[in-house]
């Protein structure tokens, strides 16, 4: 199985990264030192763009995103949610998150002990690690930067969900012990390489469908209903303040995606551009296929139907995106285009919770369709690049596995959502909620009384 976020030696080894004569020539003559120490400049360079491409995801365009979909009096609440848990969780995945996550020490493939299930403390403050450390063709320190702007963006989704009632303090205690509890025992037990549990059964998760969308869509699915709903839903009107702002997120999250994807093949090779042109391909079927339901049910497409679509077919995709070819881009697109669609609207009018920001239907959703898709749309018969696939085993694996995490994040969630209440009150009370968390919380505004 391909691990790609692994960065285990023999995990590494089987990238195939295959690179014409001239290329390789040129690097030797140019560079031989770097050749013969491993470190390929083209690599490195895709990562760090990569990088900084998922990173932009949260900082600016998830919290531009969020912002527009709230009432004014919440906006800078939202933006101090998501830039917030940029901080906290980079100081935390230095302490002990990377290590935890990635720390192979110990591991042997097919053994089950603690070390299937999360990593060990070696790498603790990065130590043994500076700009010379190889992790396969790039310094380990880029490949630390890389996984830590996915623990960011992961709990930064989750805020949408109960956006406009929880605390400040509550959100970041919260997401702390999550990212522990929850984040990365999964980014191991997947992106661990050889030892881990999920990925010694050889599931596929590519760039982060079940790490990060089914995790993030789960817990936010438990979060709003522990929280409990916004006071006057679903009856008062709640409409987004700012679909302007909406569009450039969604026009920032879609960019920063071909990062977050491609960048997950960590190399500057064939697997990153088919990423990319599968994860576009399938944000503009799900787009598409979200304005046109609108359209027919409800006689006008609107932009915040377009750019929710979007937004799903990137987080359906993802789990994908390195096994699969422009047919499956299409087919995941429709498919989460119509399902997330579904989700978002009859069952959440239906079961009556108040996902804020539709976390859940447009992540958690979205996350597991492709992440069971994967299993048929891998073969090469479909496109993708997996020539002996066994779809029956691979679907079994992939719904085990999916199964498997939803039942973990939901527990987990609601038990340290449990703590969190004892510890601080999870929510504002009516008078704050009514006056706005901007003001309530941060006593300041982004518009003028």
């Amino acid at each position: 199985m391909q691990n790609r976020h692994s960065h285990t030696p023999r995990a590494l080894a089987r990238l195939g990264r295959p690179a014409t004569l001239a290329a390789g020539l040129l690097l030797a003559s140019a560079s031989p030192a770097l050749a013969d120490d491993g470190l390929d400049s083209g690599d490195t360079a895709w990562i760090l763009v990569s990088t900084a491409f998922v990173l932009f995801m949260t900082l600016p365009g998830l919290a531009l995103f969020y912002g527009g979909l709230v009432r004014t009096k919440n906006v800078l609440s939202v933006l101090m949610h998501c830039f917030g848990l940029a901080a906290l969780v980079t100081i935390l995945w230095l302490v002990a998150g990377y290590s935890m996550a990635f720390d192979t020490t110990g591991m042997e493939a097919g053994r089950v002990g603690l070390s299937a299930f999360v990593g060990g403390l070696s790498k603790a403050f990065l130590a043994g690690v500076d700009g010379s450390t190889l992790s396969g063709t790039i310094p380990e320190v880029l490949f630390f930067a890389f996984q830590m702007t996915f623990a960011i963006i992961t709990p930064a989704l989750v805020v949408g969900a109960f956006a406009e009632r929880m605390r400040f303090s509550a959100t970041l205690l919260f997401s702390a012990l999550w990212l522990f509890v929850v984040y990365i025992p999964i980014c191991h037990m997947v992106w661990g390489g050889e030892g881990a549990l999920l990925a010694d059964l050889g599931v596929f998760d590519f760039a982060g469908g079940i790490v990060v969308h089914i995790t993030a869509g789960v817990a936010a699915l438990v979060a709003c209903i522990v929280v409990g709903p916004r006071t006057g839903y679903p009856d008062a009107p709640m409409f987004p303040h700012n679909l302007t702002m909406t569009a450039t997120g969604t026009g920032m999250l879609w960019v920063g995606w071909f990062g977050f994807n491609g960048g997950s093949a960590l190399a500057a090779n064939g697997d990153a551009a088919m990423a990319i042109t599968v994860t576009h391909i399938s944000a503009s079927t799900a787009g598409f296929t979200w304005m046109a339901i609108e359209w027919i049910r409800h006689g006008r497409p609107t932009m915040l139907g377009l750019a929710t679509g979007a937004i799903a077919g990137l987080a359906a995709v993802t789990p994908a995106s390195g096994f699969i070819g422009p047919l499956g881009g299409l087919l995941i697109g429709l498919a989460s285009g119509c399902l997330c669609f579904l989700a978002s609207t009859t069952i959440k009018r239906t079961l009556g919770y108040d996902d804020s920001l539709d976390v859940f239907g447009v992540h958690g959703v979205g996350g597991f369709v492709g992440t069971v898709m994967v299993a048929f749309l891998a073969s090469t018969a479909l496109g993708g690049n997996q020539a002996d696939l066994a779809v029956g085993r691979q679907l079994a694996v992939q719904l085990g596995a999916a199964v498997g995490v939803i039942l973990y994040t939901a527990a987990a969630t609601w038990a340290i959502l449990k703590l969190v209440g004892v510890l601080v009150s999870l929510r504002v009370d009516d008078q704050e909620e009514n006056q706005g968390l901007d003001l309530a919380l941060h006593d300041e505004s982004g518009y003028r009384l």
